[in-house]
């Protein structure tokens, strides 16, 4: 269950303000890696993904690509496209898109609610940044976890 090329996936989640990773390496379904703070320039974001790319050996990148409910490219999916494929160049590894509708809906699902705070009322910036990172790590390994699937479906 890994790529096409038989090696490490890396699972992608871009947001706006946050990139969740998750990764599938040798005969392993897909787990929540990390998060990353998105970068001001698409040179920050490479700079952080090539580290991750070296540090785990991965060859492929699979990158969560929001259609709408539909299944058509909006602003958002078109702005994804763009951004997966400038670091997929830059960093040379292949690139597979794969439709993430839903994904972050599962992954609240999965985390659950963010906890309260302190003294039992809303949770601090703190801890609400800490688990909107959580959930942006679960659904990148649910957008890896669906492309495994489909792959061994197809029996590739």
């Amino acid at each position: 269950m890994t790529g096409a090329r038989g090696g490490t996936l890396l699972g992608i989640d871009l947001g706006g303000r946050r990139i969740g990773v998750a990764i599938a390496e040798q005969g392993i379904g897909a787990r929540a890696l990390t998060t990353l703070p998105r970068g001001r320039t698409i040179d920050h974001d490479v700079s952080a993904l090539r580290e991750l790319i070296t540090r785990h050996g991965a060859t492929e990148l699979v990158v969560g690509l929001p259609l709408d409910m539909r299944g058509t490219e909006g602003g958002q999916a078109t702005e994804t496209r763009a951004w997966a494929e400038s670091i997929a160049a830059a960093l040379a590894i292949p690139l597979t898109l794969r439709d993430e509708r839903l994904t972050s809906h599962v992954a609240e699902s999965r985390v659950g609610a963010a906890k309260r705070g302190a003294s039992g009322g809303p949770p601090s910036r703190t801890r609400r940044d800490a688990h909107r990172a959580r959930i942006d790590r679960e659904a990148a390994a649910i957008i890896l976890q669906d492309e495994l699937d489909a792959r061994q479906a197809a029996g590739r």
